[in-house]
């Protein structure tokens, strides 16, 4: 209801009022109801937040997935009829227990039969009544006040018999049944989010995005993708992630709060709370951890982690290596299982490497470490101490040659 009115709409809680509370956070104002005496008793509880409506519209935090569009077309039918009430009906596969909405002869709502009072004729009925509902304001507030007792709660639906009793129009506006669908288990639960799941998947595919097998890609509310980017199966895009255009992410992959930019790939790998510029590809089975920031057309290959890092323009990690506490300049060669030795055990410390610099297979970079622009790291060196420039580092501990280091 955000969208339909200026007003914060009034959420009303009781059980587990906080929790409820620290999820939404200051999108509504709030009112208690410390007793669950019913639905009439929990709009009763808001009647001092909303004196200046004309017009109030109640909706159930069990029922997630009804449309905006659905509500403003209820809205209307509620101020374009002048009713007192409208109410928002559905033809169930199953109506089960759901209140059956009884019409009389001229097609127009009676009332609404909660399941427990109904005959079997009125069992028969197919429309149901979601349980949403809109007022006039100067009909519902006197009229609530006025509402008996029936198995311990007063039911908001028993003011459309009210409203017919006072000669006022009771209106209805019909939804999808899947629009309506309440949640009251972790089966339901399960049903909710696949639909959610699938309208969300259905609009990145008419904006462009190819999602190989939408049954089986998991994309968040928040999450923004590029055209022509393609989504393998079995992907989790969550939280605040923006994926530019171009892009081929998974099978097999995780990214969560984080920004790719334009004609990434990431295969089979986790990007956690990172920042991968364009042209970047990832993968198989890597791990871009938080705070990583990968520069244009940075390479990291199978087996490889990077951490609190950023790795310059070209970088390249080929294989299980850890990159973690570092700056890497533009066009590094991370050779296979070298590692940034970034803890001792007590403090994290920082690793910075050169522009054009290259990390023989095997090496351990002892941390706080510099090695400077142009170096060269023979395979298994254990570096203890900077490395200057356009030097050849080799050895245990390592050591410099006294000469620039020759070609390959």
């Amino acid at each position: 209801g955000e969208h339909l009115s200026a007003e914060k709409p009034v959420l009303v809680v009781g059980h587990n009022a906080e929790q409820v509370q620290a999820l939404v956070g200051d999108r509504t104002l709030y009112v208690r109801q410390d007793e669950p005496l019913g639905t009439g008793h929990a709009v009763q509880q808001a009647e001092h937040l909303l004196q200046d409506a004309d017009t109030v519209l109640i909706l159930y935090g069990d029922t997630p997935l009804i449309s905006e569009d659905t509500l403003r077309a209820m809205v209307d039918r509620h101020r374009s009829t002048g009713a007192a009430v409208t109410v928002l009906t559905f033809h169930p596969s199953d109506p089960a227990q759901y209140g059956r909405i009884v019409r009389g002869a001229d097609g127009e709502v009676q009332a609404i039969v909660e399941w427990e009072e109904a005959s079997p004729e009125v069992k028969a009925i197919r429309e149901a009544n979601s349980g949403i509902l809109c007022f006039q304001a100067d009909f519902l507030w006197p009229s609530l006040a006025k509402v008996q007792t029936k198995h311990g709660e007063y039911y908001l639906t028993d003011l459309v018999e009210m409203a017919v009793a006072q000669g006022r129009l009771v209106a209805a506006q019909e939804a999808d049944p899947e629009e309506v669908l309440g949640v009251n288990n972790r089966v339901e639960l399960a049903q909710a989010e696949a639909i959610l799941r699938r309208r969300i998947n259905e609009r990145w595919m008419r904006a462009g995005v190819t999602l190989l097998d939408p049954s089986a890609t998991y994309i968040d509310a928040e999450v923004e993708i590029g055209q022509d980017t393609v989504i393998h199966p079995n992907t989790y895009l969550q939280g605040v992630t923006s994926i530019g255009p171009d892009c081929r992410i998974g099978p097999q992959t995780l990214v969560r709060d984080s920004t790719l930019g334009a004609r990434c790939e990431v295969r089979m790998s986790v990007v956690e709370e990172a920042v991968l510029e364009d042209e970047v590809d990832v993968g198989p089975f890597s791990h871009i951890r938080p705070k990583a920031h990968l520069d244009r057309r940075v390479h990291v290959g199978n087996f490889s982690e990077v951490k609190n890092a950023r790795l310059g323009p070209r970088a390249k990690i080929g294989h299980f290596s850890y990159v973690g506490d570092a700056e890497i300049g533009a066009k590094v060669n991370i050779g296979a299982g070298a590692v940034t030795c970034n803890y001792d055990g007590v403090q994290k410390h920082r690793t910075t490497i050169g522009d054009g610099t290259f990390i023989g297979s095997g090496v351990m970079l002892v941390a706080p470490v510099r090695v400077g622009k142009g170096a060269r790291i023979g395979a298994g060196a254990v570096v203890t101490h900077d490395v200057p420039p356009d030097c050849l580092a080799y050895g245990i501990p390592a050591r410099v040659k006294n000469e620039e280091a020759k070609g390959p």
